[in-house]
């Protein structure tokens, strides 16, 4: 009573609703940006049980935004450091923690053991493998997405509502669209994106209000503008995956159109002579590598600057995180450039280990 007081007096929620809210279960995908609020206030509310799969670890950069990690956290597994976490902010409550990728073998049955599914991933891949599970399995996803200064929050699935493929009926090419380890996020921004998520969750559990079911709110952090665009559902685009649910748990985590890019480790390269180490990071983020010839071209001017690139020697493209650089090489094959390939390695570990090489070769003299 006195943990869920201030739920409880509310005339709309009760008892009866606080009951509702206890013996609900919601599956939340990632324990990132948006999963950390989401979590934090799902859990605080009394939510009964929270399950949470996330396969990465903690970073210092995530510090930034994902509050419920504090250096401590740092090397953690993300869903183990969550739940550590949550079970301070709430003993009553079970969490369970699922420390391994989602993917199309273990989806279905795991979106079964809950009621609501909440996609907080940061990628197109698990967010088509999020929508179609929970179209198989017939459970209401509450979506998030940030850019920027930008978020999107929508409920799909929800009541014969549309889905995520309604909106979005194909997935873009693999790496096309950078995430915000490239280009940035205001650090408050999964916060307000991930409690609008969270109280869209309760809505549901709760019957209460008017779920963004067939809507897509927009949110622009500069100028704290909201839109909402409406969203008709697109049987054409549920029927092809329930059409094809049989098959679902043989699927590979490869969706879209991709064309393969050779990948290279800077250990493997640095030897060769006849190699242009191109930098496609933004001229924004005060690109410098130590120790090695490096031609500057940002991936917003690729197209414009090949007159940069030396087609007498292979093409060796890196960025901060090698995900721009898979995109950067695909567009130079696109237009006939070959002889290009990725390093995967992000321009910190290039500079790391050349100031490590350098630094050996230095001893040696």
């Amino acid at each position: 009573m006195n943990r869920y007081n201030r739920h409880i007096i509310l005339s709309e929620i009760g008892q009866a609703g606080q009951d509702k809210i206890s013996s609900a279960k919601v599956l939340v995908i990632g324990a990132g940006g948006l999963g950390c609020p989401v979590l934090q206030y799902l859990t605080a509310a009394g939510v009964g049980t929270i399950g949470v799969i996330d396969f990465d670890v903690v970073e210092l950069s995530n510090l930034q935004r994902q509050v419920l990690f504090g250096s401590s956290s740092i090397g953690k597994n993300k869903a183990i450091a969550v739940k550590e976490r949550l079970q301070d902010l709430n003993n009553a409550i079970i969490i369970n923690a699922y420390s391994e990728p989602l993917n199309y073998k273990n989806a279905l049955e795991l979106f079964q053991k809950y009621d609501i599914i909440v996609d907080g991933s940061d990628n197109f891949e698990t967010r088509y493998l999020v929508n179609d599970a929970c179209i198989i399995t017939n459970k209401p996803l509450v979506f998030g997405a940030i850019y920027k200064f930008e978020g999107q929050v929508s409920v799909f699935n929800y009541q014969d509502g549309p889905s995520y493929r309604c909106l979005f009926p194909n997935p873009p090419q693999k790496d096309a669209v950078p995430n915000c380890s490239d280009i940035g996020v205001l650090g408050v921004l999964p916060g307000i994106i991930g409690s609008m998520q969270a109280n869209e969750v309760l809505k549901i559990i709760l019957g209460l209000g008017d779920v963004l079911s067939g809507k897509l709110l927009c949110y622009n952090a500069l100028t704290s503008q909201t839109s909402t665009l409406k969203i008709n559902r697109n049987e054409t685009s549920i029927q092809s995956v329930l059409n094809d649910q049989d098959s679902f748990e043989n699927k590979q985590m490869n969706i879209g159109c991709d064309i393969e890019v050779k990948e290279v480790s800077i250990s493997e390269v640095i030897s060769e002579k006849n190699v242009q180490f191109i930098d496609v990071r933004e001229l924004h983020e005060k690109p410098k590598v130590d120790h090695l010839n490096v031609t500057y071209i940002p991936l917003s001017e690729l197209e414009t600057s090949l007159h940069k690139i030396d087609l007498s020697k292979k093409k060796a493209l890196f960025c901060k995180s090698g995900m721009r650089s898979k995109h950067a090489v695909k567009v130079l094959q696109g237009l006939n450039i070959n002889d290009c390939f990725s390093i995967p390695q992000g321009a910190n570990e290039i500079n790391n280990y050349l100031k490590e090489k350098h630094k050996i070769l230095s001893n040696e003299r």
